[in-house]
């Protein structure tokens, strides 16, 4: 059984969101997986990592830098796990196969489209028919995260 966390993303954007994500992930020690569902948006997220805010910085990759395995945040849009994260991001509606492999997965959604919010209702409901421990933040007016 994996934790996952769905994050409701209403008031900032993804571009704003999983970089913060992403550090509180380093933070604690982990490695993390961003899977994405596309190469455009792969190379996108990798040049938004260099530059999200001024003097900060996460040490991250894609297969074009080297060895995954070199990369405490590997981006990609294959369902591997190059880098031997702990932590998986599943963005713009990524899935992945093996859940299970991870001990926590965060799946970011973007609550404005209603196709995005219908989407991880669904995968919502897969996980835990699956047996997975679920959990729902939500943004508030601030941008902060609310468990709800």
């Amino acid at each position: 059984m994996t934790d996952i966390s769905f994050y409701h993303l209403t008031t900032r954007s993804l571009e704003e969101a999983l970089p913060k994500l992403l550090e509180l992930s380093l933070q604690s020690e982990e490695r993390a997986l961003v899977l994405l569902g596309n190469e455009e948006r792969m190379e996108f997220f990798n040049g938004l990592l260099w530059t999200y805010e001024p003097g900060s910085w996460l040490p991250h990759g894609t297969m074009e830098d080297g060895d995954p395995a070199d990369q405490p945040i590997f981006i990609t849009s294959r369902d591997e796990n190059l880098n031997e994260a702990t932590f998986l991001f599943l963005v713009d509606g990524a899935v992945s196969e093996n859940l299970r492999s991870f001990k926590r997965v965060f799946d970011l959604f973007n609550g404005r489209d209603e196709e995005a919010v219908k989407a991880a209702r669904n995968r919502w409901s897969s996980y835990k028919r699956d047996g997975h421990s679920l959990l729902y933040w939500k943004q508030d007016e601030t941008g902060r995260w609310t468990k709800a």
